[in-house]
């Protein structure tokens, strides 16, 4: 990522953010890391959920907790934070006028939540209808189930993802299991922004915006991938199989003299490579295991033999036979080792920022860290322009810069329409 040496992608866009949590957060911190203007409308006193879900908490330069929960810095990145209480007129009204300059809006309230505030997009658009509004639910705008609220773990278990996650019945630790992190919600951002761009590639033609229907629980379906079409094609029901692989062999963790390293053959060149290396020549013509479909079958009888193999050398010395032959293979890590990782260090995944105004004068914050795009457009590379802000932290900026003097702005505050940080 880049402090702005080069021109970033999405200057030119401006991205009003009421979404809170992660699907939403996360689509519009992509686009803010492509340069987008995203101001985050937060709830005063209060702000996005997460601000408070900890712990863990940042920390101050004595290392000790904060208030300030870490899970907020993963998706708020570069934008900027503004107080409005929208349940109030006024603050309707700045959302309206916030909307008219406006590029994108997007929004994660239940389905028909910002009708009754004159804020839902049929009502925007008649303000602004070059207006992309996208809305984030759990179960979309339509359907039975429309009205529920949806969080990634209930949808995770509805889409049948914990049901193909974790180890077989009747192993040791078998059963359902959620993916480490909220992966539905994750996607559901990455594909939001994919949407929003699409509109505005629209809009370029057009000239008119257009609305967006994301659903956590679309997402969760369309992400189950090759499990999806294996059943809708064959009408077997996907099994879990811990972290083995349904269409391919050998791959999954093994283990070795100090621990266990992940072992992922894609093709039967890599497995006749692995098999050389490691002085099994001969498996790579056994019928049992000459193709791909071969060794899936015959799993149960491969899957000791190997196993007895790779025992016999640690994980370190097993990576450094294999990774100059083309076999993929490599370490299992704690998120700690991962950070270690000398390709992550040298691929400078983490990103530093300063903090301006956030904690108080006794426990302050003096730097942020996040994880560093994974975009790499080389003309238009991804930005730092600000480090997750402080609830409220650009309030007056941003109202100041829709014509209200100072006068205005304090008798909003007054009224408890809008929090300014002290």
């Amino acid at each position: 990522m880049t402090t702005q040496e080069k021109p970033s992608a999405l200057p030119h866009i401006k991205v009003l953010d009421l979404s809170r949590v992660l699907a939403g957060p996360w689509c519009t911190q992509m686009l803010a890391d492509l340069g987008a203007d995203v101001i985050k409308v937060e709830k005063p006193g209060e702000g996005d959920d997460t601000r408070h879900w900890g712990p863990p908490f940042l920390q101050d330069a004595q290392g000790n907790n904060t208030k300030h929960a870490t899970y907020y810095t993963a998706c708020n990145r570069n934008k900027r934070s503004v107080t409005i209480d929208i349940a109030k007129p006024e603050g309707q009204a700045l959302i309206r006028q916030m909307a008219l300059q406006s590029d994108v809006l997007v929004e994660n309230f239940k389905v028909g939540g910002l009708a009754k505030y004159g804020l839902d997009y049929a009502s925007l658009k008649t303000l602004n209808p070059r207006l992309i509004y996208c809305s984030i639910t759990g179960f979309g705008q339509d359907g039975p189930y429309a009205g529920r609220a949806g969080y990634d773990l209930m949808v995770q278990a509805m889409t049948g993802m914990m049901d193909i996650t974790g180890r077989a019945d009747g192993t040791p630790g078998g059963g359902p299991q959620r993916v480490g992190v909220a992966l539905t919600d994750l996607f559901t951002g990455v594909y939001a922004c994919s949407a929003i761009l699409a509109a505005i590639e629209v809009r370029h033609r057009t000239g008119q915006g257009q609305y967006i229907d994301m659903a956590l629980l679309d997402v969760g379906m369309a992400i189950l991938a090759n499990q999806a079409a294996g059943f809708l094609n064959t009408g077997r029901v996907p099994q879990r199989q811990g972290n083995s692989h349904p269409s391919l062999a050998p791959y999954q963790d093994f283990p070795t003299a100090n621990g266990a390293m992940l072992l992922a053959i894609g093709n039967d060149g890599q497995f006749a490579r692995f098999c050389e290396a490691t002085g099994q020549a001969q498996w790579a013509t056994d019928a049992r295991f000459a193709s791909n479909t071969l060794r899936v079958e015959n799993r149960a009888a491969l899957i000791p033999a190997i196993e007895a193999v790779t025992r016999t050398r640690t994980t370190a010395q097993w990576i450094a036979l294999l990774e100059d032959k083309a076999v993929p293979c490599g370490p299992i890590n704690s998120v700690g080792q991962a950070f270690a990782d000398e390709q992550v260090l040298s691929r400078k995944l983490v990103a530093n920022q300063a903090v301006e105004h956030m904690g108080t004068a006794q426990t302050a914050i003096q730097s942020i860290a996040t994880v560093a795009s994974p975009l790499r457009l080389m003309d238009t590379p991804p930005v730092l322009l600000r480090a997750p802000p402080a609830l409220g932290e650009h309030t007056i900026a941003v109202l100041a810069s829709l014509g209200l003097d100072a006068a205005a702005i304090e008798k909003l505050r007054q009224l408890g329409v809008i929090q300014v940080l002290s």
